[in-house]
């Protein structure tokens, strides 16, 4: 089982199954949605997904008919994705999983649009916490 929370904590999800189809998406619906380089998403089945949302803070923005994009009306932060012609799977966004899971992305995609300051490959460092300079 994994769990996760949005940012605030109004919000907690549960998934009693596998993410399928891992994915950093580049495309510039997701970069926008997510502010970031890409947005990191994985299919689930909607029967194995548990929303726990006592304040009734989770709320969408359709973007496409029958395509919501569902977030915390608190914080903000993307839960998942549902799409109307395909309601037994979600689109759910891994960031905000607390649980470390066992799947791996399978691809980068639309890298055609993606955000031209982003280097998939560089070799730039990496630091368990900040970057030293930071005061």
């Amino acid at each position: 089982m994994y769990k996760g929370s949005c940012l605030c904590g109004a919000i907690h999800v549960e998934l009693h199954g596998a993410i399928s189809d891992i994915i950093h998406c580049h495309c510039s619906l997701c970069r926008k949605n997510s502010g970031t380089a890409y947005a990191t998403n994985g299919f689930i089945n909607t029967k194995e997904f548990k929303v726990n949302d006592p304040g009734n803070k989770l709320t969408y923005y359709e973007f496409k008919p029958g395509k919501k994009r569902h977030f915390c009306s608190v914080c903000a932060s993307p839960i998942y994705s549902s799409n109307a012609d395909n309601p037994e799977f979600l689109r759910l966004r891994l960031g905000l999983l607390d649980s470390a899971i066992d799947e791996r992305p399978m691809s980068h995609n639309f890298v055609d649009s993606k955000a031209n300051w982003d280097d998939l490959d560089a070799e730039i460092p990496r630091y368990p916490t900040f970057e030293p300079s930071r005061l």
